[in-house]
């Protein structure tokens, strides 16, 4: 059967489809775990300082598991690694439906895949990545193929966002306590996670079919994964990079988002779950524009030149006094936040050889993971910082971020349409090929 090439783009294998179905479930569960954790965990009686803690460690957790599969994947199958990945996110939603106490609920999270922000910080993503990245020949092949992975996760998270109001409309329906239809979310969770093992079981299975002889170790592959190693000083770079980005995300992960909005403005788990709802569509709408910008600029440009006005929206949005003029500023920062998305995922891919590809992303992955990391305790700290500065102070960092992106990255794009002037050090060719 001929898959539309809307879906899949020319050049890209139809193995992707079973990696594009998995992002689709592992965002929806992700978009309502984002708006529900800080509701669930504070109808468990914890607090703000708990909630924010909580937030750290699932994030810090994540960035231990993905430092792990850049340092030690290539030394395991990873077929085996995908799988195992899938059935931690399963454990990951019965703990927290089953545990109550504080100490045991860290743990899960430190452990499990449990995501509180609006993208995928996971150990799934440079398991994933490497592969889209293998399935795809050339550069516009793979930048496309990176937008329809970022589509299938922001729709489907928007989905999740919605789908987290459940709780307060069966309970408001039935009776029913609200804490245990949370709970039931949390199975669900868990289901999906199972849902993910069996799709990964089928992408497994294709893939083996298709790389027969390579499978039964009659060919070298020579894209095995391996440690990094020629492209190391571009992915140490890039890394710096996303650690500054990520540090200002950690501060606006839609879990603490959800909460500032819940404390400051009175909002509702139903009316949150409706903006994230929005708000995801927003998001993913603009990254089905990202290849056409790319293209005309350059990906470095198109992450700069999106990032600027997101930011000045953000800060806009710290100051808002009331809460439609809040939400109103944050929608129209979703519009431009994350369009540098599938630029940045494509062009980590770019820039490194294909048997770095799996140790690139994930060493990309780790300190925006552990940036993030830092960013929800001390959002709590103290409750001033609550009200307006977090989410001012992120718009800050970022917009400061932006400016050295094209010094990090060294995207060049034709002389007619270089935006940024970049240092010569910069302006060097790598060994898969991509100047930078």
């Amino acid at each position: 059967m001929r898959i539309p090439s809307w879906w899949l783009p020319d050049g890209v294998e139809p193995s992707a489809l079973w990696l594009l179905a998995s992002r689709m479930l592992r965002g929806f569960a992700d978009g309502y775990v984002a708006v529900l954790l800080p509701a669930y965990l504070g109808a468990l009686g914890f607090g703000v300082v708990q909630i924010g803690l909580l937030g750290t460690l699932t994030l810090a957790g994540s960035a231990v598991a993905t430092i792990a599969v850049g340092a030690l994947g290539h030394r395991f199958a990873a077929s085996r690694l995908m799988l195992a990945a899938a059935l931690t996110m399963v454990a990951t939603g019965l703990g927290f439906a089953g545990l109550h106490a504080f100490w045991p609920l860290a743990l899960v999270a430190f452990i499990g895949t449990l995501n509180p922000s609006s993208g995928d910080v996971s150990v799934f993503l440079p398991l994933e990545h490497a592969r889209l990245a293998r399935a795809a020949e050339g550069s516009g092949a793979r930048t496309a193929l990176f937008s329809r992975y970022a589509l299938c996760g922001g729709l489907s998270a928007a989905v999740g966002a919605l789908a987290s109001a459940w709780p307060a409309w069966w309970s408001a329906h039935t009776g029913g306590s609200a804490l245990d239809a949370m709970r039931a979310m949390f199975v669900l969770y868990a289901a999906i996670g199972a849902l993910v093992a069996l799709l990964y079981r089928g992408f497994i299975a294709h893939e083996q079919r298709t790389h027969a002889a390579d499978a039964a170790g009659r060919v070298a592959n020579p894209d095995a994964p391996q440690p990094l190693g020629p492209s190391r000083g571009i992915v140490l770079r890039l890394a710096a990079l996303f650690c500054i980005d990520s540090f200002a995300g950690g501060l606006l992960v839609n879990a603490m988002l959800a909460l500032w909005l819940f404390q400051r403005f009175g909002l509702s788990l139903s009316a949150a779950g409706q903006f994230f709802f929005w708000s995801g569509l927003m998001m993913t709408a603009s990254q089905l524009l990202a290849p056409v910008l790319a293209r005309r600029i350059g990906l470095v440009n198109t992450m700069v030149f999106t990032h600027i006005p997101a930011s000045l929206f953000l800060i806009s949005a710290s100051m808002a006094s009331s809460l439609p003029a809040a939400l109103a500023l944050l929608l129209l920062r979703s519009v431009l936040s994350s369009m540098d998305v599938p630029a940045r995922n494509a062009f980590v891919m770019a820039v490194v050889t294909p048997p770095e590809r799996a140790a690139a992303a994930s060493f990309t992955a780790v300190p925006r993971s552990l940036a993030a990391a830092l960013g929800p305790r001390p959002h709590h700290r103290r409750r001033a910082a609550r009200q307006r500065h977090p989410r001012g102070a992120a718009a800050g960092v970022r917009l400061a971020q932006d400016r050295l992106r094209p010094a990090a990255a060294g995207d060049v794009p034709p002389p007619s349409r270089r935006l940024i002037p970049l240092p010569a050090a910069f302006r060097t060719t790598t060994r898969s090929g991509v100047r930078s």
